[in-house]
């Protein structure tokens, strides 16, 4: 058989509904993204795999998901929520409870192909007024009930598993409204459940949906962008792709509501003030441990696609690509929009994935020293006025020349890849079809530290025999910026997937770096939190949880580390789940 002919037998139907792959799958149940015949190849060679390797799928989770879980919750519960709800807008069935559980990362994945069915809400909850939510609140309170939040269910870090049981509250069925757009302070103010695609809509079109004078755009755009909501960006300090320029969630915000067991508490969109600590600052990434966020209000800008500038350089080394990044991030020369540098491997990779491998360009490369394994792309766009995008662009042009990178802006690399950057996620079913896990951690560091700890934590990875690992920078500041650590292998086990995970977090631990960007801590990562940020910034996020919430109904289980169990402090939770 001839390999370079050979096709796997990618799934390509609507995942059925009711599945335990309507469950897992990433996204939109009817789309996908095959690997191209390149990035195939590549993972054939790498994991020693040959055709009949990819002859067929295993653990489609295509059955129907017939599971059933008693709910616990008493009757009397029950009939106070359907009183206040309407029986509509309680639900208790089994497939539901565990959709409202169960995120996006690789162990929720793994665990639903396994049919592993664990730490499951009694009741989901869809509220649709502030008032269903203080009254939810003060009744959980007073019966001892854990409550959980859901928004889009994106998270990658077990930050809504209901380890506790008790009540999920929805707040993406109809609580998900823009309230009000203020074109004098340019802010818009909207409910926590609003998904990312229904805020953008709104802004790109406020002159025709809501009589406004412009149009606008929020500018946060993660990779997560079109299954996730505007409450679980703040909770979890989010960053989205454009956030150079736009700035991260946390630069955004300018005012919050959160009902808590004390009460409400409620903030003033004042762009910048003086009147004591920032509290608004500690409720940004409180992960539903502190409150039910209900309301935020946020900048907004203008919406000027017409002006937007892409560029692309391939550099000849890491070390050159660092030092032209920070250049022109210290250079006062204005900030770009996207700014993503891939170290080589990820460059390789991506080189195959976005059609540019033996491509003209990719034949010039080569004939100009530009070595595999050793070149690094940078590919973004400027976004603002007509005139600041074009001195943008120019400068950053001028300071890649400086470091005698070549220019791809011509062959539109950026372009592709802003076509297909919310859709690289599908891929990762296909893999995982066929025993191939591919997950993702990321840190924040210093410039400073950047080169240290890429090494250390990249050194590791490929400790492990025949594993792939892939690191960007995609978030910038003067000052530094993320690590991006992108790995794929080829795994049979639940425990061989979370030795490798547990493993890399212990070493962004070790390298000094931040353990997290913008993914959150949820209750993965909480186990290295403590260490991470001091115990006595620890101890002080603590005790304004038992001030805000004295009885641990909100988000219990782990989540920032506060409550967690003995399995979860010795960093073995879900080992032995195979």
């Amino acid at each position: 058989m001839n390999s370079k002919r050979f096709v796997p037998n990618w799934y390509e139907e609507t995942a059925p509904l009711q599945s335990y792959r309507a469950l897992f799958k990433w996204g939109d149940l009817s789309s996908f993204k095959h690997p191209n015949q390149r990035l195939f190849e590549l993972m054939r060679e790498a994991f020693h795999m040959v055709d009949t390797d990819f002859g067929k799928p295993i653990d489609l989770g295509l059955e129907k998901f017939e599971l059933e879980i008693p709910t616990q919750i008493k009757n009397e519960h029950f009939s106070f929520f359907v009183n206040l709800l309407g029986k509509e807008n309680v639900i208790t069935d089994t497939f539901t409870r565990v959709k409202a559980s169960y995120g996006k990362g690789m162990i929720d994945q793994l665990r639903l192909r396994k049919k592993i069915v664990e730490n499951l809400p009694d009741v989901v909850l869809w509220p649709e007024k502030k008032e269903h939510i203080q009254s939810i609140v003060s009744y959980c309170d007073d019966h001892k009930l854990p409550v959980y939040i859901f928004g889009g269910g994106s998270t990658v870090t077990r930050g809504i598993e209901a380890v506790k049981g008790g009540v999920c509250l929805d707040l993406s069925k109809r609580f998900n409204k823009i309230l009000h757009i203020n074109e004098i302070n340019q802010t818009v103010t909207v409910q926590a459940g609003i998904s990312g695609p229904a805020l953008e809509d709104g802004l790109n079109n406020a002159k025709i949906k809501f009589g406004k004078s412009d149009n606008y755009t929020c500018g946060h755009f993660p990779q997560s962008f079109e299954f996730s909501s505007v409450g679980g960006w703040v909770v979890t300090r989010g960053a989205g792709q454009n956030s150079t320029y736009y700035g991260k969630i946390e630069d955004m915000v300018l005012a919050q509501e959160y009902i808590t067991p004390r009460g409400v508490f409620k903030s003033n969109p004042f762009p910048r003030k003086a009147t004591g600590p920032g509290v608004d600052a500690l409720m940004i990434g409180s992960e539903g441990s502190y409150g039910v966020l209900t309301e935020v209000t946020l900048k907004i800008f203008r919406y000027l696609p017409q002006n937007r500038r892409y560029y692309s350089y391939m550099f000849r080394n890491w070390e050159d690509a660092l030092m032209a990044c920070r250049e022109v991030m210290q250079g006062e020369i204005g900030k770009p929009s996207v700014f993503r540098l891939s170290d080589a491997e990820e460059t390789d990779v991506a080189m195959k994935l976005y059609g540019v491998d033996g491509s003209p360009a990719d034949k010039l490369l080569q004939s100009l020293g530009f070595a595999r394994n050793k070149k690094c792309l940078l590919l973004g766009t400027t976004d603002g006025s007509a005139p600041y995008t074009k001195m943008v662009n120019r400068q950053i042009r001028k300071i890649c020349r400086k470091y005698k990178s070549f220019d791809l802006s011509l062959f539109n690399v950026a372009q592709r890849w802003e076509k297909d950057r919310f859709r690289d996620p599908y891929l990762r079913e296909d893999l995982v079809d066929y025993g191939i896990v591919i997950d993702t951690l990321e840190c924040a560091v210093t410039w400073e530290q950047m080169p240290k700890v890429h090494a250390y934590v990249r050194d590791f990875v490929k400790s492990h025999t025949d594993t792939i690992c892939m690191t960007h920078l995609s978030h910038s500041y003067e000052q530094g910026g993320n690590l991006y650590f992108i790995f794929i292998k080829k795994m049979n086990s639940i425990k061989e997937y979370l030795d490798l995970q547990y493993g890399i977090l212990e070493h962004i631990q070790k390298s000094g770096a931040a353990i997290s960007h913008h993914h959150g801590v949820g209750k993965q990562t909480s186990p290295w939190l403590e260490e991470n940020i001091g115990q006595f910034q620890f101890d002080l996020m603590h005790h304004v949880k038992t001030y805000l919430d004295p009885n641990n109904i909100l988000n219990p289980g782990g989540t920032l580390g506060f409550d967690m169990n003995k399995e979860q402090k010795n960093k073995i939770w879900s080992m032995d789940l195979d």
